[in-house]
């Protein structure tokens, strides 16, 4: 039988399902959709003519044949990763392209200074960043990486913290702060119009606070919701509401005193931006170098105490 790059391909999807016995682990791993999975696999079973796989809807497990194929598959496999990463290790310079994502902020604060660095030494890389303030679908929409808050990291992700530690603040405007009250409390944000904040299109994000040491989380309402900051920033200058911001967005109108901060005391610190990927298996010699640089210019956290109160429910 002669072996297609199609078989081949096909044959490392069905090791890594029946390695993690889940489609969904192998598709993080492999970084395509668990229905690509299901479709190779189909097409691979169809051409041996043999059932390689039990499913059900709690497990995947191998049958007799597949665990005979998986004994005899991985050392074929292994052999072949480790002769590629030999290949990148040796390789005088990276070549091909990256497509990554993050918010403004982590764009011009974090990414900015060590890409432009990076596209000089590797000129023969071309990377794309989209400018993105929803939490980004890694896999689905293409990306290698992604730079976003830390403490909304997927659990399946790899994460590497960059940078500092950040504080949320709640702000309004002189006139808005005069005509309604300032709260004092975070329960008497019912009583206010607040300009929401959506994280991903089916999340409307709940405005978090630490009291005691206890998370507390508010749900608003107001007359707009939207994930850019020029707009909820100047939702808030204009007196439209309270906004919910990170204190590095508003710090020059609140020095200028266009906006004014309230429930300073509750106001939290969560862990910043980080850097996510799928798999350290599938990192490319490009992606690779880029995330040693970041790694580099904004060395590890160490003892800093910040409140992880920030979550993304599915």
């Amino acid at each position: 039988m002669t072996i297609t790059r199609t078989d081949l391909a096909e044959l490392a999807v069905f090791a890594a399902v029946a390695r993690h016995r889940s489609f969904s682990k192998a598709a993080l791993e492999l970084g395509v959709s668990a229905s690509a999975i299901s479709h190779s696999l189909k097409g691979l079973e169809a051409r041996l003519g043999v059932r390689l796989l039990n499913r059900s809807t709690r497990a995947v497990v191998p049958t007799d044949a597949g665990q005979r194929l998986l004994k005899q598959l991985l050392p074929t496999l292994n052999t072949l990763e480790e002769a590629l990463s030999e290949l990148a290790r040796n390789s005088d310079e990276p070549v091909g392209r990256i497509k990554l994502c993050a918010p403004r902020g982590a764009i011009d604060s974090l990414l900015a200074p060590v890409l432009i660095d990076y596209l000089r030494r590797y000129p023969r890389m071309q990377v794309e960043v989209v400018e993105q303030e929803l939490m980004p679908r890694l896999i689905e929409d293409g990306y290698d990486a992604a730079l976003f808050y830390g403490d909304l990291l997927p659990k399946e992700m790899i994460g590497i913290p960059l940078g500092s530690p950040q504080r949320y603040l709640v702000v309004g405007s002189p006139a808005y702060l005069a005509e309604h009250g300032a709260p004092q409390h975070p329960s008497e944000l019912s009583r206010h119009a607040c300009i929401g904040y959506r994280l991903t299109p089916h999340h409307h994000y709940r405005w978090a606070f630490a009291a005691d040491g206890n998370m507390l989380e508010i749900e608003v309402t107001g007359p707009l919701t939207t994930s850019t900051p020029a707009l909820y920033l100047g939702a808030a200058e204009a007196g439209l509401g309270l906004a919910y911001c990170l204190e590095e967005e508003v710090s020059q109108k609140v020095a200028e005193g266009k906006l004014l901060t309230v429930l300073e005391p509750w106001c939290p610190i969560f862990a910043g931006f980080s850097l996510f990927y799928p798999s350290r298996h599938q990192l490319g010699s490009g992606l690779r170098i880029l995330i040693d640089m970041l790694k580099a210019h904004y060395p590890p956290r160490i003892n800093e105490k910040y409140s992880s109160i920030h979550q993304v429910k599915p």
